[in-house]
């Protein structure tokens, strides 16, 4: 009896000490996904490509006229937004059932949010899906650095136009002016031509790196000066003084257009020195 005593009392004291054991090994928590900084402070929305109406409302809750979800990445799921401007979060599942609708509205294209409104500011700007096409968030940073880039063009445009040689301003000017640039001094082209680098530099740097501009333009003034002819259905080339065909227009395109791609041809290139020439 007493050695049966004896192991049951070590049977218990083992148990013990494993209960113990496992009583001390701490739980793992899970952790719950880091909500995204953000800033307490007024912000402004304004509707996209300059658009100003009276009044613009935009969905403000989910309907099945107008989905307003958000793919929650955390959680794998869609949720649904709901703005009640009695509730502390834009998330249906996060609302209680005691919810107070809001509208949302801009006005003359504007949507000004204070920061008191932080639920409504949040689900404009980190949920809603019309958000970057609809309407933007004006930020202050982002507006200085558009306006840096287009400044750095303009002045990039300006500088090609102040060192640009008359013959390719011309060149350019005449795809805005058409044939009145024949009336036109140099100083009045070169004007105008930084009048036009100055207020259209994106199109004016893009002109100016396009080649078949200046050959359109050295083709039209072939045709002025009458060193070529283009026949009066505009489907012919041919040299004014003797008649010969220099090439036909293909169906459909503009007859300078192609007249400019024949000139980077073997036969075209000859043409092109010949009336180079004859230009001088």
């Amino acid at each position: 009896m007493a050695k049966k005593a004896k192991q049951a009392e070590e049977t218990i004291e083992v148990a013990t000490q494993e209960e113990v054991v496992v009583k001390a090994t701490p739980k793992k928590e899970t952790k719950k996904p880091a909500e995204p900084s953000w800033e307490i402070k007024d912000r402004n929305y304004f509707l996209r490509g300059d658009k100003s109406p009276l009044t613009f409302t935009i969905p403000s809750r989910h309907t099945t006229k107008h989905s307003l979800l958000y793919f929650d990445a955390n959680i794998g799921a869609q949720r649904e937004l709901r703005y009640a401007t009695n509730q502390k979060s834009p998330f249906v599942d996060e609302q209680d059932d005691n919810v107070l609708l809001g509208h949302i509205v801009f006005e003359k294209g504007v949507l000004r949010v204070p920061k008191t409104d932080t639920v409504l500011q949040k689900m404009l700007s980190l949920y809603h899906p019309q958000n970057g096409y609809r309407y933007v968030e004006y930020s202050p940073i982002k507006e200085a650095k558009d306006d840096l880039e287009y400044l750095n063009i303009q002045v990039e445009a300006m500088n090609m136009a102040r060192d640009m040689d008359i013959d390719i301003a011309e060149a350019i000017m005449r795809t805005e002016l058409g044939s009145e640039v024949n009336t036109m001094s140099s100083k009045e082209i070169k004007r105008d031509v930084m009048v036009f680098a100055n207020n259209n530099p994106e199109l004016f740097i893009e002109l100016a790196n396009d080649e078949n501009v200046q050959l359109r333009n050295f083709g039209i003034v072939a045709v002025e000066k009458a060193i070529i002819d283009l026949s009066q259905d505009q489907r012919t080339f041919s040299w004014s003084g003797n008649g010969r065909k220099l090439m036909n227009v293909p169906f459909d395109e503009n007859p300078y257009s192609a007249l400019a791609a024949w000139f980077k041809t073997d036969e075209g290139v000859e043409v092109y020195k010949s009336i180079q020439k004859k230009l001088k």
